[in-house]
């Protein structure tokens, strides 16, 4: 499910949230970062691990944790400056 205040851009830059439904750190890290991501330009992607056993098994007590083109920025609590850091290097083709 991919979560934003504006309509998802295909060319946009996309953050992975890993996370569960009933992890009380995964809804506050999502509710940080949707209007960040829609303020720099990405899209958020919300992806509940309980539903493949590889990501049990990957992240199980580790979530929240987000991620950019397979790079992990945040783990439990959202890290502003290194989302921000990292979009714009993305920007920068870096």
């Amino acid at each position: 499910m991919t979560l934003s205040s504006r309509v998802p851009t295909p060319s946009a830059p996309t953050l992975a949230l890993y996370s569960r439904a009933w992890c009380h750190l995964c809804e506050e890290m999502r509710a940080a970062l949707v209007p960040l991501a829609a303020e720099l330009g990405a899209n958020v992607e919300v992806i509940d691990v309980d539903a493949e056993p590889a990501l049990v098994a990957r992240y199980d007590e580790l979530v929240p944790v987000l991620v950019l083109d397979g790079i992990e920025l945040s783990r439990y609590r959202l890290d502003v400056e290194r989302v921000r850091a990292a979009l714009a290097a993305r920007r920068m083709g870096a």
